[in-house]
């Protein structure tokens, strides 16, 4: 019998519990999903004739690893417009494949072997894998809803050991919603000046934010030279499709990511970086009301939930709610599968997203109102027949 042809660090992957869901509901009608974290929104129109044009002027070649000039020239004034951080756009950003690449670029250059990352859970699920796939090891440290999901800094200290090489922050936060507050994010800036450790921060919902306020970390007293930024188009653009995120970070941290970046996938989509340029430039009206329908979505959700007795906190930001469903009587798997499989509403299991996820699901309003109405109804009738 040959050796397995798999490597450890793939062979002990956990496989994702959201594509799990997504690909059973796939195969069965009349499903409505609140499981998959995507806008319902189509691109808007200027910035999908961009993307056209550019193909149709001969944009169809491999662009710098940097990423085209004018998009990260726009990005450094969009980041200095909105928070008040300035980037160099010629060697503190880099466009990549989505924040998906930016984690493996960021924790392929950071890690060697052994070096422990710090991981508020929960959160998405792509985080302590990438840092696995690097060679590293994540540490997770739970959130509570009592504390509507905020990071504990004594937690984060009390985790920190001499293999500590960063402490990772997702906010605003998928699966939970919740928006970090400036108090906890200066916290998490003194343990990472105390420690002398990098901050990796994955701000992909900055856009989508409602009453509170959206703190980009790196805008922090003494934290640019020390964090990695990671944005995208994704969320607020509703260009899920078009891969296109970027890092931002000290030019010594870039350098390092483009030599991956270089060998990896060379560049980023040629026409996604001029949709996404078109983007900088005409977006925000569609942003500013596709949050505005979002914030619809969530009352109804959040005051939905929580009338059928399933304690939900009301999220800051992102699409997503994380009600508790203790209360049905089922674990958070059991609950979606058989809310799939009875009702054909699609939810993602709580422990997906870490172990402090366990006896909750995640439900993303980014569906349309009516379709949220009606997996209401579907819920209600669910927890009737189980709660007897």
């Amino acid at each position: 019998m040959t050796k397995t042809a798999l490597a450890r660090r793939v062979v002990e992957l956990k496989p994702s519990g959201i594509r799990k869901f997504f690909d059973i509901a796939s195969t069965m009608q009349d499903v409505i999903s609140l499981g998959i974290g995507e806008p319902d929104f189509t691109t808007p129109a200027p910035i999908i004739r961009a993307g056209i044009a550019s193909l149709e002027r001969g944009d169809t070649h491999y662009t710098s690893n940097h990423g085209i000039l004018p998009l990260r020239e726009a990005l450094s004034e969009h980041l200095n417009r909105l928070y008040g951080v300035t980037y160099n756009p010629k060697n503190e950003i880099v466009l990549t494949v989505g924040v998906s690449e930016a984690l493996y670029l960021t924790f392929t250059a950071l890690l060697d072997p052994g070096d422990e990352v710090i991981i508020p859970t929960p959160c998405f699920v792509s985080y302590q894998a990438e840092v696995h796939l690097a060679g590293g090891v994540p540490v997770e440290i739970p959130t509570y809803m009592a504390d509507n999901f905020q990071p504990r800094p004594e937690l984060i200290e009390k985790a920190i050991t001499p293999r500590t090489k960063a402490i990772f922050i997702g906010y605003p936060n998928n699966p939970t919603g919740a928006v970090a507050s400036r108090e906890t994010l200066l916290e998490i800036a003194r343990l990472a000046e105390k420690y002398d450790l990098m901050v990796v921060s994955d701000e992909i919902y900055d856009r989508l934010v409602y009453e509170q306020e959206h703190v980009c970390f790196p805008s922090l007293p003494g934290m640019w030279e020390r964090t990695i930024l990671m944005g995208g188009f994704s969320k607020a653009y509703a260009m899920t499709g078009w891969r296109i995120g970027f890092v931002a970070a000290p030019a010594r941290i870039c350098d390092g990511m483009v030599r991956i970046h270089q060998y990896s996938v060379m560049s980023a989509p040629t026409i996604s970086q001029y949709a996404a340029l078109e983007a900088l430039r005409v977006g925000e009206p569609y942003v500013q009301e596709m949050r505005a329908e979002y914030a619809r979505r969530r009352q109804l959700i959040w005051s939905g939930l929580n009338a059928l007795g399933l304690k939900t906190s009301l999220p800051g930001g992102a699409f997503y709610v994380f009600p508790d469903i203790i209360s049905s009587g089922l674990d958070d798997e059991a609950f979606a599968e058989k809310l799939l499989q009875e009702e054909h509403v699609a939810v993602v299991p709580g422990r997906s997203f870490g172990d402090s996820g366990i006896g909750f699901v995640r439900c993303s309003y980014a569906a349309e109102y009516h379709s949220i109405e009606i997996a209401l109804e579907r819920i209600a009738a669910f927890l009737e027949r189980h709660r007897a």
